[in-house]
């Protein structure tokens, strides 16, 4: 999976050579997150000294099972890009296509997302596409969280 996220993290930012340094998010510090924040999911992309973007990596219930997911951020958390990196059902498996992922591009933490308004439902994909629905709706609300408090 760390290849996966390697190649994508060297296509979106454009670079060969980075440093990608895991974030500790403390929940005595910032208690009530609505995503999960391990020492192994939140992660700041640098070049040199310079900050590229975050990495978040995290997994998703999907209708038996759960996906594993990529989000990638600009410095300002933006979102640049999503990735579904590996989904295990037999069935739903379209939310990883690149034209489904799109809509998540340039969403930030001021958003909210809704299945069937402003995120497009896919036909036998109804619990991965609400599940990664809310994984982003999480991930967006804690992002401002993280912010609000000068941590991100």
């Amino acid at each position: 999976m760390q290849k996966k996220v390697d190649k994508e993290i060297k296509d979106t930012f454009s670079v060969e050579t980075f440093a990608f340094n895991g974030i500790m998010i403390s929940s005595e510090v910032v208690p009530d997150l609505p995503a999960t924040f391990g020492s192994d999911n939140l992660f700041e992309i640098k070049k040199e000294d310079s900050l590229l973007g975050y990495a978040y990596v995290a997994k998703a219930p999907s209708k038996t099972d759960a996906f594993d997911y990529l989000v990638l951020l600009d410095p300002e958390l933006i979102v640049l890009k999503t990735k579904v990196l590996i989904y295990r059902e037999d069935y739903g498996g379209e939310i990883g296509s690149k034209r489904w992922l799109k809509q998540f591009i340039g969403k930030t933490q001021e958003d909210t997302l809704r299945y069937n308004d402003n995120i497009m439902a896919i036909s036998g994909a109804t619990i991965s596409v609400r599940s990664m629905t809310n994984a982003m709706n999480n991930l967006l609300a804690s992002l401002k969280i993280l912010h609000e408090k000068n941590i991100l």
